[in-house]
């Protein structure tokens, strides 16, 4: 039976059996899965570990995987960005309906561990997009989407998130800490889509041990 092929009864088992199941996010790239926009996607080492690259441009990147709607549930992932202030924006994207349609939880790892308290408490952030990007939330709700990490990760370290999704509520877990570092309420009524990674403006980030379970 060809890779291909194998990969996609992966995704059938994981849609449905509610089992926890690891997404090899390099195969993936090798064998042309993974929808990508604005960026370019590679499989490459960081920091001694196999991963997959999203190169920095313009603008947000996403590259979400094809075969796979993901709505209630838990996705984990390791993730790695760089002490650059404004140039490492980079999480998880799920209930995907294009790239201009979508929610994201995402980190600024340059805010880690900032010595100004209001930096540091943007390390963090939920958005929904369109219609509440970042900066429409931080005017409108400030301190409530964004928030800050603790204990703080090394900002050009490898990290874990833990982000489950129960409709409407938004849980993230960093580092296997038991309390979570950011809670919200979804802000749309999407309950479905396809899940992936994303980089913010001028950004890139390395992404592995991507494992999801479906509820």
């Amino acid at each position: 039976m060809k890779i291909v092929t194998l990969i996609a009864l992966f995704f059938i088992t994981a849609s449905v059996s509610g089992q926890v199941k690891r997404v090899y996010l390099e195969e993936l790239v090798k064998n042309d899965k993974m929808k990508v926009f604005n960026r370019e996607l590679t499989a490459r080492n960081s920091g001694g570990r196999s991963c997959v690259h999203l190169s920095a441009a313009k603008g947000d990147g996403v590259a979400w995987i094809e075969g796979l709607d993901f709505s209630n549930g838990i996705i984990e992932i390791d993730l790695k960005g760089k002490d650059v202030s404004q140039e490492s924006f980079l999480g998880v994207a799920f209930h995907v309906q294009s790239r201009k349609v979508l929610d994201a939880v995402y980190f600024r790892p340059f805010n880690f561990q900032a010595k100004d308290a209001v930096k540091k408490s943007h390390a963090v952030q939920y958005v929904s997009h369109p219609d509440f990007p970042w900066e429409v939330l931080r005017n409108k709700y400030p301190g409530k989407y964004e928030q800050a990490v603790n204990p703080a990760p090394g900002p050009d370290d490898w990290f874990h998130v833990k982000i489950v999704v129960e409709y409407p509520q938004i849980t993230v877990y960093v580092n296997r800490n038991t309390e979570p570092s950011l809670t919200v309420t979804q802000l749309n009524q999407r309950t479905s889509g396809k899940l992936g990674l994303w980089v913010g403006n001028g950004s890139d980030g390395d992404f592995t041990s991507l494992q999801i379970q479906q509820k």
